[in-house]
């Protein structure tokens, strides 16, 4: 499995998860981190985000906090458009997974 692929110009990432924190601020900071580099490496950044799509295991306790930290990563200028729903996740661990498109 690719951890995004590159196809007429825009970038897709996979679902990204994280295993190592054991919260919604650190899970969503390193899942972050983790789309920035992926980003970079597709030769792109987060000012060219496209779309986003966020999975929460539970939305109504994560939501606010996950927003929070969102609003402050994305680029303010350039702002994607984001769908966010609650899901049963592949872990039990896991809070969160995002994927994303950007423009290259």
């Amino acid at each position: 499995m690719s951890s995004a692929v590159i196809h007429n110009g825009i970038l897709t990432t996979m679902g990204v998860i994280d295993t190592t924190g054991t919260d919604i601020v650190s899970q969503t900071n390193n899942i972050l981190s983790k789309i920035d580099d992926l980003l970079k490496e597709g030769g792109t950044d987060r000012s060219k985000l496209l779309t986003a799509n966020i999975w929460l295991k539970d939305i109504q306790s994560d939501f606010g906090t996950m927003n929070e930290i969102w609003v402050k990563w994305i680029d303010a200028k350039n702002k994607p458009i984001r769908a966010c729903v609650e899901a049963n996740m592949a872990l039990p661990t896991l809070l969160i997974e995002i994927q994303v498109t950007a423009a290259v």
